[in-house]
């Protein structure tokens, strides 16, 4: 007589029914991290008729010089990139006039800035920001044990700087001011800041996050390199993943002086950034002309959409960002999203606070601009 091979030999006994794990005996996550929420990202378009208008991501194609650059790099995705990312640092360096040693990359601008934060605050210290303002602030805050300080933006939805000013203790290590400003779109004015850094001591340190800085077309802009080189306690952050288009690749960068930037290379994630997103960001400055003369076309739709909003009653900020912001209520905010989702438009919204509307093309703005045409079919707030 055969035996099948998978009979079960004399006096097996059968397997044990599975278990359902205990979670009370899992290992218990830091209690901060237990607490933390989680990072709202900009909801996905799912179809073609949908128009994705929710993170502020670039709407151009990559620049056929990048993505010829970014296939020729993926052919060598087996090889470590370089840690030191030494040609884009230089590179950058020689874009924004400083010292290589004084620049530090990182995924996107927000891995830097958990960098910074990393490198400089522990539990005990305090991190101002104003709010609302990116939502990552506190989250990155909470994680490194320090108590996130939140300001209330001024009428105009700017940065309130005095306010700001005041919140800083003994216990502040660092303060982030975010021009222009996500999700208002605001930016902060030249004399305003320095008057802030004049008010701030120097062991406290700035970080001029500029991550939309591209879009700015103000007469007098915030020149946010010079304070950098005027104050030995400003940072400035910056990323590729706005203007640039590289937001799928995460390269970020901050112009610090030469120990902040050391300590920040020294608490990267190794390996962090990709050989591509390097290859692809030292193409991308080397087509600095062609990233202009888009980051103006979105400047100009920026204003067309403002006077369009503008005239059909709205109030909003002056943006010198890619998106435009609505200040709204739970009613108003909750009536936007709802005409915006019927019209196949994505928006990010802000429970209590407002609606942000990324900008794209001219067809797909219209089509915005038709869902808003009639501000009084909506809530007053």
């Amino acid at each position: 007589m055969t035996t099948s091979s998978t009979a079960r030999p004399a006096g097996a006994t059968s397997a044990p029914a599975a278990t359902v794990p205990d979670p009370s005996a899992e290992p218990p996550l830091r209690p901060v991290v237990a607490q933390l929420p989680g990072y709202v990202a900009g909801r996905r378009a799912s179809g073609a008729l949908t128009a994705a208008l929710a993170s502020n991501e670039s709407h151009y194609d990559p620049l056929p010089s990048v993505l010829e650059e970014v296939r020729e790099a993926a052919g060598r995705m087996n090889r470590y990139p370089d840690m030191g990312a030494v040609q884009l640092r230089e590179r950058i360096a020689a874009f924004v006039g400083v010292r290589p040693e004084e620049v530090a990359v990182g995924p996107g601008s927000v891995g830097v800035l958990q960098q910074i934060l990393g490198a400089t605050c522990g539990p005990g210290d305090e991190v101002v920001f104003a709010w609302r303002s990116f939502e990552a602030y506190p989250i990155l805050v909470s994680l490194t044990g320090a108590t996130a300080v939140p300001v209330p933006l001024a009428a105009d939805e700017g940065h309130d700087l005095e306010a700001m000013a005041a919140a800083v203790t003994d216990r502040t290590r660092a303060v982030l001011v975010c021009s222009p400003n996500n999700p208002t779109g605001t930016a902060v004015p030249q004399a305003a800041l320095e008057r802030f850094l004049a008010a701030v001591p120097p062991h406290v340190l700035v970080v001029v996050d500029e991550a939309y800085v591209e879009f700015v077309d103000e007469e007098r802009p915030l020149d946010a390199l010079a304070l950098f080189r005027a104050h030995p306690n400003v940072c400035v952050l910056r990323t590729f993943s706005k203007a640039y288009g590289l937001a799928g690749l995460r390269v970020g960068y901050a112009v610090a002086h030469e120990g902040l930037a050391e300590g920040l290379r020294k608490v990267a994630l190794p390996f962090g950034v990709s050989t591509v997103a390097q290859r692809a960001a030292v193409r991308s400055l080397d087509a600095a002309g062609e990233l202009r003369e888009r980051a103006a076309a979105v400047a100009a739709e920026r204003r067309r959409v403002t006077d369009a909003l503008r005239a059909a009653g709205w109030e909003l900020p002056e943006s010198q960002a890619n998106f435009v912001w609505l200040r709204a209520g739970d009613a108003l905010r909750e009536a936007l999203t709802g005409a915006f989702d019927r019209a196949g438009v994505l928006v990010r919204a802000y429970p209590g606070d407002g609606v942000r509307i990324t900008l794209a093309d001219p067809a797909t703005n219209d089509r915005v601009l038709a869902v808003l045409a009639d501000r009084a079919a909506f809530p007053a707030r």
